[in-house]
């Protein structure tokens, strides 16, 4: 039942928060793009079609299948020591959210991981289609330390479904081109990650780009010191994206599935973000 109404649940909440966040961005942007939508948005949700797809086809059941699995088997943290639901339920969703920015630091820390996820950095527009843009063999291997991490937590599977639109939503909104009232990103971050808060994290300086690496709970970044601010050149005047690969071309769908197969190009001084 579960798994039947995550079908529709997650691609309703989809379309739902990506047409909020993109009207947003037209009436409070943050900062001025360098490429209008039109030559982004193709390739950025072309990408997500084919890790959907990829997804469905390859790991039809996902992380609900590897929880629904380790409950009917006894398997996991949660399923031995059988909590009421309001109690395992909130523990795994934390708990899960731990594992995706623990997963997020491997991903900048390992090279042959980065190559796939600077996919993602590469966009020199931040907004709400960025949250979408991963590549495929990220997607993949993301599902997979997802899936395993389910298991060996024995979340329940209402909590999977609740984490799943969490992140999603989350990922939308902490890279949406949005301006928010200075008080309420102050009062946001206590608990949740912003967009100006993670658009440090894209910044083109390597210590900025190693610095919030939160999805949805800003707290992670505090506790393990990896937490800046704001960026050394203001969020108006920062750089955004991947130096190598931050051409026109690279805003092309085939230009981001070969990426991770290519070296950067050198700019000025020499100077690239491998």
């Amino acid at each position: 039942m579960l798994t039947d109404a995550e079908a529709w649940m997650r691609p309703a909440a989809f379309v739902l928060v990506l047409a909020l966040l993109a009207a947003a961005e037209v009436l409070r942007p943050r900062r001025t793009r360098t490429l209008p939508r039109r030559r982004r948005w193709p390739a950025n949700l072309g990408i997500l079609a084919i890790d959907a797809a990829l997804l469905r086809l390859l790991l039809p059941a996902a992380a609900i299948g590897a929880a629904v699995a380790a409950e009917r088997h006894g398997f996991g943290l949660l399923n031995a020591t059988a909590l009421p639901a309001w109690i395992a339920v909130p523990v795994a969703v934390v708990a899960l959210d731990l594992v995706i920015w623990a997963q997020h630091v491997l991903f900048h820390r390992i090279p042959v991981l980065w190559r796939l996820h600077r996919v993602h950095h590469a966009d020199r527009d931040l907004d709400v289609t960025t949250g979408l843009r991963f590549h495929p063999l990220e997607i993949l291997a993301s599902m997979a330390i997802k899936m395993a991490a389910v298991a060996l937590l024995g979340a329940p599977a209402a909590a999977v479904v609740l984490f799943e639109l969490l992140l999603n939503a989350a990922a939308m909104f902490n890279h949406a081109n949005l301006a928010l009232p200075a008080g309420l990103d102050r009062r946001l971050r206590r608990f949740l990650v912003t967009p100006d808060m993670h658009r440090v994290h894209h910044s083109v300086h390597r210590d900025e780009t190693d610095r919030n690496f939160g999805f949805a709970l800003s707290w992670w970044d505090r506790v393990f010191g990896t937490y800046r601010d704001r960026p050394r050149d203001g969020h108006a005047g920062m750089a955004i994206g991947t130096p190598g690969f931050d051409g026109p071309s690279e805003e092309r769908l085939d230009r981001m599935l070969t990426q991770p197969f290519r070296q950067p190009v050198s700019i000025a001084g020499g100077r690239t973000l491998h």
